[in-house]
């Protein structure tokens, strides 16, 4: 099987968040844009925050998540992922991408945002202990994806408004 691969990080050296999925899907894989995929929320939820609803061209909502210093990212650099489910991943096929590179040229970034439990995992499990004395507030929010029915639309806009109040 063939290895899915990341896309590059949204970012701008003055990003003040980073914002973390896992891996891209198959939808997002084939348009090439993060979270393509029409049932994901993500950017609706990104629309009612700062404006970068999915009405908007996708080099619009990037540059207003930069212009909210946002970075987006994945945690998975590449990774054997037959689906589109977190759950899929093949866990010994994991490259996580270079962390350690990213905070020196981001370095006003304090808090990373996870978009689920599985991307919080990998980071803990494959980046964390790589990253002796980072000063991160690690912060888990809801899946975005449409397979995290537990919550509602609602419930995952309030957990996500965390990413535009202040850091504590």
């Amino acid at each position: 099987m063939s290895l899915s691969h990341c896309f590059p990080p949204v970012a701008d050296p003055s990003a003040r968040l980073l914002v973390l999925g896992s891996l891209p899907g198959k939808a997002s894989l084939a348009a090439q844009e993060y979270y393509a995929y029409r049932q994901n929320a993500f950017w609706r939820i990104m629309g009612d925050l700062i404006g970068a609803g999915p009405a908007l061209p996708y080099p619009q909502r990037l540059e207003k998540l930069r212009a909210a210093g946002i970075a987006l990212w994945d945690v998975i650099a590449a990774g054997e992922r037959p689906g589109s489910l977190d759950a899929d991943i093949v866990k010994a096929s994991v490259c996580v991408n270079d962390f350690s590179a990213f905070f020196a040229v981001h370095r006003g970034i304090r808090r990373v945002f996870f978009n689920g439990g599985a991307a919080e995992a990998a980071f803990r499990r494959h980046v964390l202990p790589g990253l002796p004395g980072a000063d991160l507030q690690l912060i888990r929010l809801p899946s975005t994806s449409p397979a995290h029915a537990a919550s509602s639309y609602a419930d995952k806009l309030a957990a996500w408004s965390a990413i535009v109040a202040p850091a504590k």
